[in-house]
């Protein structure tokens, strides 16, 4: 199965608009509400993993959509543009280039 991540990237103090991010995997898990998803996209100076939120399944297209906390940046250490660029070097894309591995 084709599980789809789905995090929402924003900034409390900068004007970017934030980013909705996607990264698919092929595998026989799936979340469920509550696990924590670890990644090494995820910059390791705010958290190490995100909380699913919401599954959404879709047995005709043998796909599952995984939505994940919001992550809000807050500190200064790091812009927003930075912490993209960090997960897209780890595989993750914007939505509106999404692709299955």
């Amino acid at each position: 199965m084709y599980i789809h991540f789905i995090a929402f990237i924003h900034s409390a103090h900068e004007t970017h608009p934030g980013e909705v991010m996607t990264k698919t995997y092929s595998s026989s898990i799936r979340p469920v509400q509550g696990d924590i998803i670890s990644d090494n996209g995820f910059h390791p100076k705010f958290h190490n993993g995100y909380e699913v939120v919401k599954v959404t399944l879709d047995y005709s297209t043998n796909e599952c959509w995984v939505s994940l906390t919001p992550l809000m940046i807050e500190l200064q250490d790091i812009p927003i543009e930075e912490y993209l660029q960090h997960m897209k070097k780890h595989g993750w894309l914007p939505a509106d280039h999404h692709v299955m591995d």
